[in-house]
């Protein structure tokens, strides 16, 4: 089985502090490496994750404010560098397209790598097949922002016990998968009888956004919902006042939309501590813990 998890590189908000680098976020799935609002000294957190950048197949850019985007440049570099084969996509809302050639031709450096851009003018489905569905809305931050949900395929599973029962196995397995019914010693197997369908897993990611709708909707299923809480609800009027969310406002979005776990993220340098984020998420939605750079959360089955 491959690796399934999230790995928190940088979890402050704007301004850096001496524990909490620029947000970035690597989900590494699928065989797929997924890389969210690279900030700031991204490509040197992968050293102290002790993760190699080549696992990095998507980059997710929500909005061009310098903090969700400023290591885009090095993160493309450093593949470059490495001389990855692989495709590199790229996702980022339309209107930002002038920024997002700035940061990867801003210095001089030979292009080798094959960068595929997805610059999203619409809410709704961007690509779709393969590994994964991805969908995109965008929030309220003053600015276009999107906010990414990733969803795997759902995948039939056999049960080897029902299997065994029914007298199919080898190429039948393939067959009765094919066709849907198979005829067994005179009487007929449906595909239900021996398989059941396992819905793929979803991942949503709300950056920077006061509270609505768009945000509730990305978010409904989520077996993992990576939102931003900028602020705590004492300074509520801040985040208002600055288009963010408080850790009670995401935790209201994770309860609304029935998310498995929410994990929150993008703290003000204002805030020392997190365990307060923790502590006033929990009263609404206890299954939520607070990002803590190079924290690896497991993201399993």
């Amino acid at each position: 089985m491959s690796v399934r998890d999230l790995i928190i590189l940088g979890s402050s908000s704007q301004q850096p502090t001496r524990k909490r680098s620029h947000g970035a976020y690597l989900v590494r799935w699928n065989e797929e490496g997924l890389l969210f609002d690279p900030g700031e000294g991204t490509q040197r957190q992968f050293i102290f994750a002790n993760v190699a950048p080549t696992c990095v197949t998507r980059i997710f850019i929500s909005h061009f404010h310098g903090d969700h985007c400023l290591g885009l440049g090095s993160m493309l570099m450093r593949l470059n560098l490495d001389k990855v084969e692989h495709e590199i996509h790229c996702y980022y809302p339309a209107s930002g397209k002038k920024y997002f050639d700035r940061l990867r031709y801003g210095t001089i450096y030979h292009e080798t790598i094959r960068v595929v851009e997805h610059p999203v003018e619409r809410a709704g489905v961007v690509e779709e097949g393969g590994n994964f569905r991805i969908e995109a809305a965008f929030l309220d931050h003053g600015v276009d922002n999107l906010a990414w949900r990733i969803t795997e395929p759902d995948r039939r599973k056999f049960d080897v016990e029902q299997l065994k029962i029914h007298g199919i196995s080898g190429p039948l397995v393939k067959q009765i998968e094919r066709e849907g019914a198979l005829t067994i010693d005179g009487k007929k197997v449906v595909l239900d009888e021996v398989s059941w369908v396992r819905k793929g897993d979803t991942l949503t990611v709300v950056s920077d956004t006061r509270l609505c709708p768009s945000a509730i909707e990305m978010a409904q299923g989520a077996k993992l919902l990576l939102c931003e809480s900028t602020y705590l609800e004492a300074h509520h009027h801040l985040a208002h006042k600055h288009f963010h969310l408080t850790a009670r406002q995401a935790a209201s979005i994770a309860k609304e939309a029935g998310v498995e776990k929410l994990v929150l993220t993008h703290f003000s340098a204002r805030y020392l501590h997190t365990r307060e984020f923790e502590e006033e998420a929990r009263t609404i939605f206890p299954n939520t813990e607070a990002a803590r750079d190079l924290k690896v959360i497991p993201f399993p089955r």
